[in-house]
């Protein structure tokens, strides 16, 4: 065969392919050069091939830039591809086996390394560095400094490159920082290596945001989320494990023992991460643990989600859209006052529990641990109510009020220290707020770069709020630290406020949506797999929130 005859049917298979995208050949133009602009398997066209109206009556251009996914749902389709529901149960536990254990050991060792200075900071990492005034606090905030300056970075490469890879690439990294963490010999040096573990860490939640849209279906997110993240808990009880046996042995060691709790959690990490490039897949498609049927079968389970895989190529459109969103700064708002108390208790959970409620510093080690338990098993519990309770924004709504009432238990009951440590204790239910929020950005926010917009802007609040709070627990006011205890109150009060109005916000939409199907006044070209057509969620009319 010529390379003539081998252009010109890899043409024809383009027109084929376009012609499923649209099946209306007036809406094409160009043909002249349709193989080098049309086809799915070169992705990255702006041509036009149909339009259609959005929710709000705005034409929007519908182009061959699709997702990921369309090309194996098309084959999926050729092949005749099914899924009967026992095979969908069957396919849903061999991805939970294969795929959760690793990404919630990441997650276990990402808030490890996170939290191992609260450790470090009762075994000694203060005295060495002779840190008087806010330089602890600055130990923190440092962290998130670097972890807001590159937030929207790290989301884009996400996009750009095979997120499996590049996770693991930045894991190791970052574990090789946590491991000299035990070498700088002064303060600055110390600081330094905590913006760029900040830098390093800033990509792992937006990953596993990613990962957890390609995999599961929408009403499956929110338990899988709350799996995954509700290991920071697991971290806080291996890490202070670790920590407590290191501790009540200072001397068999060759350097302080902070120095080596550093160097044992980052080797974990490195392990960690060279496990990670090996066995999670870039994308369901690619996976080692699948035959070729599951695999389609993987991608239709998905085509409910009306998302795919994801896409390449940065849309200014999908940003604008995310940016003109009401509901993305009330998310962005939301995370700035809902971590100004984790940023304030991730650093000083030790210390407030030796300074201020009497324990000794290897005792306030222990004790955190029940806090690493009750994050754990209360988190995944109160996901697990939405079974039951359907709406997981109500349920969010309902906890993040808790634990407002958790933390004025904290900061006011001066006569009753038993009421307070019970206030510390419950408030380690707040996450499933943030929870709630990361499988919002799975299910809610459609259109790959308006996704990766909204996820960046919230994590960008979160590095806000977490480098304000550490900056509240001023040394002055050690060891009660009223004014960090009441602008968790604070916070909180506002985040219970937020967060029902994004849930009213989704709900009214939801209604309005369907008012205007029931009219007969929402219109869409058929667009074959228009589920996997890059469409935002403001785009795709036949879009519907997840409550």
């Amino acid at each position: 065969m010529t390379a003539v005859d081998d252009d010109s049917n890899k043409t024809n298979n383009s027109i084929k392919e376009i012609s499923r995208l649209n099946p209306n050949p007036e809406h094409i133009s160009g043909n002249d050069d349709i193989h080098s602009t049309f086809s799915i398997n070169n992705i990255g066209t702006d041509k036009v091939l149909t339009h259609i109206k959005s929710i709000d009556g705005e034409n929007v251009s519908v182009t061959g830039d699709v997702d990921e996914a369309m090309e194996y749902a098309l084959e999926a389709e050729c092949e005749k591809v099914d899924i009967t529901p026992r095979e969908e149960k069957k396919l849903l536990l061999k991805i939970d086996l294969f795929l959760l254990p690793l990404v919630c050991l990441l997650y276990t060792i990402q808030y490890m390394d996170k939290i191992s200075i609260s450790y470090a900071a009762v075994m000694g990492l203060r005295d060495h560095y002779h840190m008087h005034g806010n330089q602890y606090s600055w130990c923190g905030s440092a962290f998130y400094l670097g972890y807001l300056i590159f937030e929207f970075p790290m989301s884009l490469a996400l996009q750009r490159f095979p997120v499996s890879k590049f996770v693991s690439a930045v894991v190791i990294l970052w574990g090789v920082i946590i491991c000299l963490h035990a070498t700088p010999s002064n303060y600055a040096g110390f600081i330094t290596l905590r913006t760029i573990l900040g830098i390093l860490e800033s990509a792992v939640t937006p990953a596993m945001v990613i990962v957890t849209g390609q995999w599961y279906k929408a009403e499956e997110q929110f338990l899988r989320t709350a799996i995954w993240f509700s290991f920071n808990g697991v971290g806080v009880i291996f890490g202070g494990a670790i920590a407590y046996g290191l501790a009540i042995r200072p001397d068999s060691y060759s350097m302080d023992a902070w120095k080596v709790l550093f160097i044992v959690i980052g080797c974990m990490t490195l392990a960690i991460g060279i496990a990670f490039v090996f066995h999670v897949p870039d994308l369901p498609v690619k996976a080692w643990f699948l035959n070729d049927r599951e695999k389609m079968q993987a991608v239709l389970r998905i085509k409910s989600n009306q998302q795919g895989f994801g896409n390449k190529h940065f849309k200014f459109h999908q940003f604008q859209e995310a940016v003109l969103d009401i509901n993305t700064w009330i998310f962005f708002f939301f995370s700035i006052a809902f971590q100004v108390p984790n940023g304030s208790l991730t650093n000083f959970a030790s210390i407030l529990l030796s300074d201020t409620f009497g324990y000794s510093d290897n005792d306030s080690i222990l004790m955190n641990m029940i806090a690493g338990a009750l994050t754990f098993a209360g988190c995944i519990f109160l996901c697990w109510l939405q079974k039951f309770f359907k709406h997981k924004l109500g349920i969010a709504t309902v906890v993040v009020t808790f634990s407002l009432i958790a933390s004025c238990m904290l900061a006011f009951p001066k006569q009753s220290p038993h009421a307070r440590l019970a206030g510390y204790f419950l408030y380690n239910l707040c996450p499933v707020g943030m929870i709630c929020c990361l499988s919002c950005f799975t299910s809610n926010i459609a259109g790959h770069t308006k996704k990766i917009t909204v996820n960046a802007l919230y994590l960008i609040g979160y590095s806000v709020g977490n480098l304000i709070g550490p900056q509240t627990f001023i040394a002055s006011q050690a060891p009660q630290y009223r004014g960090g205890q009441i602008a968790m109150v604070v916070c909180l009060a506002v985040s219970s406020v937020l967060i029902a109005w994004v849930y009213y916000n989704y709900w009214h939409e939801n209604k309005r949506r369907e008012k205007l199907e029931a009219e007969g006044l929402l219109e869409m070209p058929h667009i074959e797999n228009f589920e996997f057509a890059d469409l935002t969620d403001k785009e795709n009319v036949y879009f519907r929130y997840t409550l």
